[in-house]
């Protein structure tokens, strides 16, 4: 047998072990008991410390140093009274990934004993090497100082593992001279910008009751499951996290019989101990389904405030990761795992919100009369459309290259969806005010058992990059595998740029002066209503309307990046404090070292398999051929073999001579580009080459599992 068939033989074989009680193990009952969160802070925190603690939780003070020893005492003790012996400081660098350094509670005495400490500024401040992180040049190899600094407004957490407990605490990560070398200062800059002009806003609308506005975010997560025996045969999966080679199975997602279809028992176990866990630790989630694809599923959290939301989502990547092999499973979480099927995003709900509980993105139920929601959709449109370049950059990458434009995702068109509802209102206020707001209504079944249901105003549209979805918009454009700080502090920036132009105009009005309001809305309908569009945004003909308005189509990673090095760029983000010019050349300098990084594993990777693995089967194959008897039909196979496999050789040579180009391009971005219009092309072509092989040469001789086993066996 082939490890092939021997991996299906153990697929069939495979049996749904039980996990947990689920009696003992139900939402409510474990709910947040892994978060030091506000039933812990009350029972392990005197009263006044708590009060001062919850009032910076909430937005309300700064965080006061007088009090952190005291919250130090009890978090440590709340932590070693669930078992725990270390301590990280949890933050997020820009590689995308998680980094942690761990630390034992125990501090020796003296006399060969220890004690548990844990100090103020154990819990604020930590000292991670500021050097081995990528800093696009802020930081040097000799210049190592870096500090993490405790986000209180995010709540601290505990790793539980089989075999121990570490208290995990979550914070920014900035160098010796200040400059943020993480994700989440830049976002929690945005957060403070955006409510700062939202609330002038706010103002002018006679509202002093509010004190804080923040963004809200729910982030559906969309990956891949695949059999871990199957998978560990693949060297593409293993380290690039995609195929790299796949011929088209039979069957695909033709039949659409995966999506919302019955969940596999395999898959439904991975689910539940998901769920479970993410509850543990206070993550709201709550759906979960099969995706589109064969072999994909989501899941999706309630809303939370951004800066959390944005962190937990971290944590459920990085519990699916942890998770899946426990099941015997892979997790694919690339943009595009496998060629000719949907690839993966992850649609992000965002809207905003007041401290006192208001959605300022409700329409309510007559948008046309709420001035205060038009007001704010009014600022949003403007900023998605002045912005659309840097919206764009925020979410490029090598993955999403694959992805972005393909009848799965949206284009790489900035546009947004409002629903026949609020085109009606938007247009009758660019033509000087709105009167009146169509009504949902119902729908008959036509059924006597079966009930009427109450109809939305509005359809939606999955091909909008970013659509309005009754109270909140939900940018779809985001790619599965992305941190989504970035693409939402260029969401947020943007928005803050758009509120502050509104509120600019509305001190030169006199408080609540509606018809002044509505000169205003106007104005913005008119100067921006090209980035509404509520077509086919995967049509040919989209793509030309589009150029037709003058909105830009950066359709790939080397189109968007140069967008952030403009001056507009630079003058929004230091504009509102957000990122620094340093700051943003540092993030722009990044994203293009890691694009010529992830191009360059994926081509090494498929010449090493195309060299080592591809090319010895079809030899082999070549073998077997020589040996049958001669027939026309043999004879044929063997010729069309033969030349396949002289195509082989010479595609290989030619990606790796295309590399050998594109390193000796000259700076990062030049290396980038000759990257995307050399080395790509050349992988392309050597895909070619070995999924026409996939389909002659004799199956138990392939050595790579394929996709009818990929997708369809788990």
């Amino acid at each position: 047998m082939t490890a092939r068939t021997t991996a299906i033989s153990g697929i069939a074989a495979h049996r749904v072990a039980k996990t947990q009680d689920y009696l003992e193990s139900a939402g409510a009952d474990i709910y947040g008991q892994y978060v030091f969160d506000d039933v812990a802070q009350r029972k392990y925190l005197a009263k006044p410390i708590y009060q001062k603690l919850r009032q910076t939780i909430d937005g309300h003070e700064p965080f006061d140093l007088a009090i952190v020893d005291a919250v130090a005492h009890g978090v440590k003790e709340w932590a070693l009274g669930q078992g725990a012996t270390h301590y990280t400081h949890w933050f997020v660098p820009m590689t995308g990934s998680t980094a942690e350094k761990h630390d034992s509670f125990l501090t020796p005495t003296g006399d060969g004993k220890t004690i548990a400490e844990f100090s103020g500024r154990n819990l604020v401040q930590g000292e991670p090497d500021a050097s081995s992180f990528p800093s696009g040049g802020i930081r040097a190899t000799f210049e190592a100082r870096g500090y993490t600094a405790w986000d209180v407004t995010s709540p601290i957490f505990l790793q539980v593992e089989p075999n121990g407990v570490t208290l995990t605490i979550p914070t920014a990560y900035v160098s010796f001279t200040g400059e943020a070398l993480d994700h989440k200062i830049p976002l929690l800059r945005s957060q403070e910008a955006l409510g700062k002009q939202a609330l002038r806003v706010l103002r002018w609308f006679g509202n002093r009751a509010t004190k804080r506005v923040f963004t809200n975010i729910g982030p559906e997560q969309e990956y891949f499951l695949v059999d871990r025996r199957l998978a560990e045969q693949r060297p593409d999966l293993l380290l690039t996290g995609r195929t790299l080679f796949g011929a088209a199975p039979p069957k695909g997602q033709e039949l659409e019989d995966q999506y919302f279809g019955p969940i596999r028992e395999r898959i439904l176990a991975f689910m539940m101990d998901l769920d479970r866990e993410l509850w543990r630790l206070g993550i709201p989630a709550k759906t979960r389904h099969n995706e589109v694809a064969p072999g994909q599923f989501e899941m999706a959290p309630v809303y939370e405030p951004t800066s959390v939301g944005s962190d937990h989502n971290m944590i459920v990547m990085s519990l699916m990761r942890r998770l899946a092999p426990q099941h015997g499973l892979m997790f694919l979480i690339h943009e595009k795992p496998f060629a000719g099927i949907n690839g993966s995003g992850k649609h992000n709900n965002w809207s905003m919100a007041t401290d006192d509980g208001e959605n300022l993105l409700d329409p309510g139920n007559d948008p046309h009369a709420n001035a205060q929601f038009l007001a704010f959709l009014m600022a949003v449109i403007r900023a998605v459309n002045e912005h659309a370049d840097l919206i764009r950059a925020s979410i490029a990458d090598a993955g999403q290259d694959h992805r972005l434009g393909a009848n799965e995702a949206p284009p790489a068109i900035m546009s947004i969806f409002l629903g026949s509802q609020l085109v009606d209102v938007v247009e009758q206020l660019g033509n000087g005010g709105a009167t009146g707001s169509k009504q949902g209504g119902s729908v008959e079944l036509g059924v006597t058992s079966l009930p009427v249901l109450s109809k939305d105003a509005t359809d939606r549209n999955r091909t909008s990059p970013f659509a309005f979805t009754g109270n909140k918009f939900e940018f779809r454009a985001v790619g599965s595998s992305a941190p989504i700080y970035w693409p939402q502090t260029v969401l947020n920036t943007a928005v803050a740029d758009s509120l502050k132009k509104l509120a600019d105009e509305l001190d030169g009005l006199k408080p609540e002066d509606m018809a002044g309001l509505t000169t205003i809305l106007s104005g913005i309908v008119k100067a921006n209503k090209q980035v509404l569009f509520e077509g086919n945004g995967y049509s040919e003909e989209w793509h030309a309307e589009a150029a037709r308005r003058g909105l830009p189509n950066n359709r790939s990673t080397v189109d968007a990046l140069p967008s952030l090095t403009t001056d507009k760029a630079k003058a929004l983000f230091s504009g509102f404090g957000v990122l620094s010019e340093r700051e943003l050349a540092a993030r722009v300098e990044i994203s293009w070292e890691r694009y010529v990084k992830v191009q360059d594993i994926e081509a090494n990777c498929a010449a090493d398999i195309a060299s080592t693995m591809i090319l010895p089967a079809t030899a082999r194959y070549l073998g077997e051929l020589g040996g049958a008897p001669s027939s026309r039909g043999i004879n044929a196979v063997c010729e069309r073999v033969s030349a396949l496999a002289d195509t082989l050789v010479d595609a290989i040579g030619a990606l790796q001579g295309a590399q050998h180009e594109a390193h000796a391009a000259g700076s990062v971005e030049d290396e980038a580009r000759a990257f995307a219009t050399s080395v790509i092309p050349a992988q392309d072509a050597l895909r070619g080459v070995v999924d026409e092989l996939e389909t002659v040469v004799a199956d138990d001789l392939w050595p790579l599992p394929k996709y009818r086993e990929l997708l369809f066996q788990y």
